[in-house]
């Protein structure tokens, strides 16, 4: 079963075998996605994270279908009913479905009309009309009649033998496939109104679409209409086509005396067994395809957000905006310590505006406040004027820029913000989160639960199991690909750095309070409960600015420590080059060395020797400094000074299946319809666009009533 499942993800994944046997044999030591992805890659061949996961996942749907075949061969064979032909068939079945399918007839069933039939002695006369061997089937009915079983006439009987016939067909694995074929083929999704209010669901009160082409958002859609009671959903399918199939196939292509009965068990197999079963599974298939797709979208819409790059250096002014309980402050300096809070009243008519300056003006001076951070949810249009104003009355450089506050809420009224801001009250804590989500972002954001950040579509709609296996998932890679500084990272940050659990980067926290800052990579050996797997898997991704070995604020593995010392020596640095970082021309003179001879003499890969010397050309720094940054503001537009043709710098805040928000500074997001993005055919913006891109955009058109904004980047 091992090698079929390796042969089965070689071809669905275009790999070659070693490199599939290889990560499963990776993945089941123990070793996490990042550590696979970024230390084995000479085993993988250079798999990325994302495939790797893809992987994975394949891999434990293929043993769970595995597992579920055994059981089922089990099941079938203690009934004694396990042909040869029937464990082929079981042993060949690609799906769950399938293998239900074949389970089907076997499976311990309710008291049904067949079964009522059967304890009526009913199944002989059943089998000799499937045989179509009866020349007058009413005759041979009249023998089955008994008052006592409750076969009053030999219509009962005919009728009861057909009730067997009905479940019989509906239980064949291979009508049912046929079937479903059909229906997902010619089958029309049609829904319509529930009610007689409007709703958001409007456009689908008189909606149809083929089953094969309708769109994952709109199944999505369509699916939260129905569950919130809007819309009444089903799936049409002109009868015909499965019942002529079901019909030619029961009754062979021949014309007997037992056709008409058969004909009408087909009918009511269909009408009253097969088509409810199936129209269950295609929508649940509609859901499951729609609901994975959304999940990708959101997954690389939070590795966008969380890789946004970070604005270091500065001291930022948070605020949470809000009406009748005001506007919550939080100052935090550069490494972001709480220096002062604040609640100011600023969005009300009654407000006293000039005091609230006055207060933010005095945080401002006192703090050399040089960055001002917004939150985007109620008032903040108001706290954004006022802040415009309030720049410029300034006779300093302060700058703004409004963020996503999702999630702030959750944090800040979480066990982890009461532990780390016990003397705060909720509000307060939520200004802190705002501040330092422009300060770095993704220190901040792993705090909260992913699927809060609201970076996706119909999120609650989705297997939350999967959803929160797919967005750890993304936190745990973007955390490992930036890596963190193990002598200032906080409890939350560490425990999705590779083998690190919440218990473990506790303890790590709490020996470097009792011990003082890591010299060197090693002391993690001395953590409690972090034992040699753990520390394989996290050293590499810990960074030490100021220790021992300079090699530990760099990506390269301790294990390949001596091979990086060599790479040194070859190249014709010192450690004193490696130090002060006058290695620029490293990747050239690598380029001139013969890369297979230089593997053989120290003992590594190609990919690891290249990984090496990247790493040192890195050292110490952020992956995420050589994006764009952030759009940072002075001043404030309103959505009425927007005019077509008009030319701005915006934000991609979230990116969806028929385009992309964009942040233009107006408070209201304009849309970039997919097919305004650009000039080739695009199937997903995600092909050209992620969260926190920086990118040009047109005005098309302005809709002041219903606060619409379209947007093009054709041209820009």
């Amino acid at each position: 079963m091992a090698d079929t499942i390796v042969q089965l993800l070689t071809e669905e994944f275009h790999l070659k075998e070693t490199q599939v046997a290889n990560t499963i044999k990776l993945i089941d030591e123990g070793n996490t996605i990042p550590f696979i992805a970024r230390y084995r890659k000479e085993a993988t061949g250079e798999l990325s994270d994302e495939i790797l996961r893809e992987l994975s996942a394949r891999l434990e749907s293929l043993r769970s279908l595995a597992a579920k075949r055994e059981e089922i061969t089990r099941l079938i064979e203690e009934q004694g009913a396990l042909t040869d032909a029937l464990r082929e068939q079981i042993a060949q079945a690609a799906t769950v479905t399938e293998l239900d399918d074949l389970y089907r007839p076997f499976r311990p069933k309710r008291r049904t009309r067949a079964t009522i039939a059967k304890e009526k002695g009913l199944e002989p006369l059943a089998a000799a009309l499937m045989e179509q061997t009866l020349k007058d089937p009413a005759g041979a009915a009249q023998e089955y009649v008994c008052a006592e079983k409750g076969v009053e006439t030999a219509e009962d009987a005919l009728a009861g033998a057909m009730d067997i016939i009905a479940e019989a067909i509906s239980d064949d694995p291979e009508y049912r496939k046929r079937i479903r074929e059909i229906t997902y083929r010619d089958g029309v999704l049609v829904t319509r109104g529930a009610k007689e209010e409007n709703s958001v669901y409007a456009m689908y009160d008189e909606f149809s679409e083929a089953v094969s082409k309708i769109a994952n958002h709109r199944i999505l859609a369509i699916n939260r209409g129905e569950k919130d009671g809007y819309l009444h959903v089903k799936i049409d399918l002109d009868e015909a086509l499965p019942v002529n199939f079901l019909q030619k196939q029961v009754c062979g292509g021949r014309r007997t005396a037992s056709s008409p009965y058969l004909e009408a068990a087909a009918q009511d197999a269909y009408k009253r067994l097969i088509a409810p079963s199936i129209e269950t599974e295609i929508r649940n298939l509609l859901t499951e395809r729609a609901g994975e797709a959304a999940i990708k979208v959101f997954a690389k819409n939070l590795n966008g957000l969380l890789l946004q790059p970070p604005i270091k250096g500065r001291t930022v002014l948070g605020l949470d905006p809000g009406y009748r309980t005001g506007c919550k402050v939080a100052v935090v300096d550069d490494t972001g310590k709480v220096l002062a809070t604040d609640v100011v009243y600023c969005t009300l008519p009654h407000h006293d505006k000039k005091k609230a300056k006055a207060i933010l003006k005095n945080l401002i001076e006192a703090h050399n406040v040089n960055l001002i951070s917004i939150g985007n949810g109620t008032a903040s249009k108001e706290t954004e004027l006022l802040t415009a104003e309030l720049i410029q009355e300034l006779d300093r450089a302060v700058h703004y820029m409004v963020v996503s506050e999702a999630g702030a809420s959750v944090y800040s009224a979480s066990k982890l913000a009461a532990e780390e801001f016990p003397e705060f009250d909720v509000s307060l804590r939520s200004a802190v989160s705002i501040a330092r989500r422009l300060q770095d972002p993704l220190a901040e954001l792993v705090k909260i639960d992913p699927k809060a950040i609201g970076v996706g579509q119909y999120q609650h709609d989705m297997n939350q199991k999967r959803l929160g296996e797919a967005l750890g998932g993304v936190v745990e890679d973007c955390v490992n690909s930036v890596g963190v500084d193990l002598n200032t990272a906080s409890p939350s940050l560490l425990s999705y750095i590779s083998g690190i659990n919440t218990a473990v980067a506790k303890n790590i926290t709490a020996y470097r309070e009792e011990n003082g800052k890591f010299k060197n990579r090693r002391q993690l050996l001395k953590v409690p409960k972090l034992g040699k797997k753990a520390y394989e898997q996290c050293a590499g991704f810990l960074r030490i600015s100021d220790g021992d070995n300079l090699l530990d604020n760099t990506s390269v593995h301790p294990e390949s420590y001596d091979a990086a010392a060599g790479l040194v020596e070859r190249l014709g640095y010192s450690a004193a080059d490696i130090e002060s970082g006058d290695i620029s021309d490293i990747k050239t003179r690598l380029a001139k060395l013969d890369i297979g001879q230089l593997s053989q003499e120290l003992g590594v890969g190609a990919p690891t020797i290249r990984d090496i010397a990247d790493a040192l050309l890195k050292k110490g720094r952020d992956p995420r400094e050589d994006l764009p940054q952030p759009v940072l503001r002075a001043d404030v537009m309103d959505i009425s000074d927007l005019k077509p043709d008009m030319v701005l710098t915006g934000t991609v805040r979230n990116v969806i299946d028929f385009g992309a928000f964009v942040d233009i500074g107006v408070h209201q997001d304009g849309l970039v319809h997919i097919s305004q993005i650009c000039d080739r055919y695009i199937k997903h913006p995600l092909e050209v666009l992620s969260v926190g891109d920086i990118v040009k955009v047109r005005i098309l058109s302005v809709d002041l009533a219903k606060k619409r904004i379209a947007l093009t980047m054709k041209g820009c």
